[in-house]
């Protein structure tokens, strides 16, 4: 048994800082380049694995370099990989990411993988059934259908990163199997057609989650759990890259749900782990330990997590 299993997009990222984003024809040298693995799905494993938890993730990826690189630092980061099939002659989903030195923001260019989409038969049922969550995001659509509903009817919490990526094809099937949603503004503006962030989070609600939470950036975040509305500020720290910090709140959050902390106690300890992200170039590199996350928290005066007694936050 693990404590979660994921199923989704597991990429490799070139990062490089430029001193602002390049127009037409123009040709700039970038200050920073670093490479690391990405992935909504597959970062927040590795947020979870540096918090403790152990983990394990299904997909897929090509047999060329980049797909070797995505399972080596997964297995050095500790993630169980030995449900991620590579599929030869295939190429691995790549992406090039540019950041902004000025506010740390990023653009990302996304080539298309040509790994063919995994079976329902490919899934390794036992794992999912005997998890503790399941986290998906929308990719292999045919076989996360199929293990959220493995999950549900093995009473496993299944939770869904709602992102832009996701809009592709009806997603409104998975939503109905899912327990937990957490969504980008984008998706949530974009499926809900509103821009009212509370609108978009009873239509979420209305497929039948019974905690929605949409991600606002620099806002923080505003969601609804145990029936009650909560908005919780993002913690202000000096950002140099904002990539992957979705993802890493997104296993923050469900680090919380394996503590069975409440709403605004895990809301709080994934928002700081997300903020501490940022202030490291990749959207893996600045993912701290337990220890690292409640540090921060302590010394912002959280009220959550003052003590290294039970109310201090660990596990």
């Amino acid at each position: 048994m693990v404590d979660v299993v994921g199923l989704g997009c597991c990429c490799f990222d070139l990062l490089g800082v430029v001193p602002h984003m390049p127009g037409p024809d123009e040709e700039i040298r970038m200050l920073e380049t670093r490479q690391q693995g990405g992935g909504e799905v597959a970062t927040a494993l590795v947020t979870l694995a540096r918090l403790g938890c152990s983990v394990a993730c299904a997909g897929k990826v090509g047999d060329d370099a980049f797909g070797n690189f995505i399972r080596r630092e997964l297995d050095q980061y500790g993630v169980d990989t030995r449900h991620l099939l590579v599929e030869p002659g295939a190429l691995s989903q790549a992406s090039v990411v540019l950041v902004d030195r000025a506010n740390g923001q990023r653009s990302i260019l996304a080539c298309v993988p040509t790994y063919s989409e995994l079976q329902a038969s490919q899934l390794p049922t036992q794992l999912i059934e005997q998890a503790g969550v399941l986290h998906l995001d929308g990719v292999h659509r045919s076989a996360a259908l199929e293990s959220a509903g493995l999950a549900r009817h093995a009473g496993v919490p299944v939770v869904l990163d709602a992102d832009v990526l996701a809009l592709e094809g009806d997603i409104s099937e998975l939503l109905r199997r899912t327990d937990t949603v957490i969504a980008s503004l984008a998706f949530a503006g974009s499926f809900a057609k509103t821009e009212d962030v509370d609108r978009a989070i009873d239509h979420l609600l209305d497929y039948g989650p019974s905690v929605a939470v949409v991600t606002l950036g620099e806002r923080g975040c505003r969601g609804q759990a145990e029936g009650r509305r909560f908005h919780h500020p993002a913690f202000p720290v000096e950002v140099v890259d904002t990539t992957g910090a979705g993802d890493v709140f997104h296993g923050a959050f469900i680090y919380g749900m394996l503590q069975q902390w409440e709403p605004g106690k895990t809301v709080e300890f994934a928002s700081a782990v997300a903020a501490i992200k940022c202030t490291r170039l990749g959207g893996r590199t600045g993912i701290p330990d337990l220890q690292q996350a409640l540090r921060f928290l302590r010394e912002r005066n959280s009220r959550y997590f003052q003590t290294d007694g039970p109310e201090g936050g660990h596990p």
